[in-house]
């Protein structure tokens, strides 16, 4: 009977390899008969559900191990991940939540668990909930500034900007050795919100503490775009040149496309230009002819693209 078990076992496996799911799908019913608690076996034919197109019937498999799983001191996770998974891809937020609470509440103090159902929180927008397991997180692991950096994310979804900077802040000074990743952590979600103010105030921090990361000062560069400060946005990004000059022409063409969508065409042409003196490719050409287009030049634009195609042509 083992002989024969391992054997069909094999042959659902290598059905599998096939992408001969509906063969593989009966053979593993078969064998989910025979061995009712052989949950490998369950694993595969979600597997193979899910594979064959029948995401629902996978997922019902999946609770039907997530169930057993659920009741064990020790738990494994092997449906709670998968499930979890198949939610996130599929942006079902509102299942992922609830499975993340059951798990959550039979073992309460799994801090993985806990970090997913914050996470599941957040995507489903519910931040103050989020807020409230990532402090229960700090409480168990206070010396973690990841769990700050978490609760930071949630207070500023939940408009709690102020609480969300302390947070970052906080773990900046756990992680004392580079705490400007976590202003421009904190700096990147004003700029997200739109608050130029303080996406320049913390992001200028950043390069006061470490002047040679050259992503520091294309990010103050696009901030200083956003509040009209152009030509304070060229000399930063002229340092970020002088940090990485190898890769001079790419934060040029960052400058440009950011320009662009400030509605400046004709300093973003400058950008573009830069781009290209340190490295004439083609889609740097083609970004200044838009630019130029942008600017009522159609002659000139069609200018450069002709001399592109001939480039490029020989």
């Amino acid at each position: 009977m083992i002989k024969d078990r391992k054997t069909k076992i094999d042959s659902a496996e290598n059905l599998l390899k096939q992408h001969r799911y509906d063969d593989a799908i009966v053979l593993l019913k078969e064998l989910s008969e025979e061995c009712p608690g052989e949950e490998s076996i369950i694993l595969m034919l979600s597997w193979a559900c899910y594979d064959s197109g029948d995401p629902e019937q996978a997922v019902k498999y999946l609770n039907m191990l997530l169930e057993r799983e659920l009741q064990r001191k020790v738990f494994t996770g092997f449906a709670f991940d998968e499930l979890v998974r198949i939610y996130k891809q599929t942006k079902d937020f509102l299942k992922l939540v609830e499975i993340c609470e059951r798990a959550a509440a039979a073992q309460p103090e799994d801090v993985c668990l806990l970090t997913e159902l914050g996470n599941a929180y957040l995507q489903s927008g519910r931040a103050e909930k989020a807020c409230e397991v990532y402090k229960k997180l700090i409480d168990m692991e206070n010396d973690n500034p990841a769990f700050h950096c978490y609760r930071g994310e949630a207070l500023f979804a939940a408009g709690l900007y102020q609480e969300s900077e302390k947070a970052y802040l906080k773990a900046g000074e756990i992680d004392s050795e580079q705490p400007d990743r976590y202003y421009f952590k904190i700096a990147v979600l004003f700029q997200q919100a739109q608050n130029h103010e303080d996406a320049e105030r913390l992001l200028k921090k950043c390069v006061t503490i470490n002047s040679s990361n050259p992503l520091y000062y294309c990010s103050l560069g696009d901030t200083l775009v956003s509040k009209g400060k152009i030509q304070e946005a060229f000399d930063v990004y002229e340092k970020a040149v002088q940090c990485d000059h190898s890769r001079a022409s790419l934060y040029y063409n960052r400058l440009g496309n950011s320009l662009m969508k400030a509605g400046d065409f004709l300093k973003a042409s400058d950008a573009f230009k830069l781009a290209i003196k340190y490295e004439p490719a083609k889609v740097y050409y083609l970004s200044l002819a838009e630019a130029y287009r942008r600017m009522g030049l159609a002659e000139q634009a069609d200018v450069i693209i002709r001399e592109v195609h001939k480039i490029v042509c020989t």
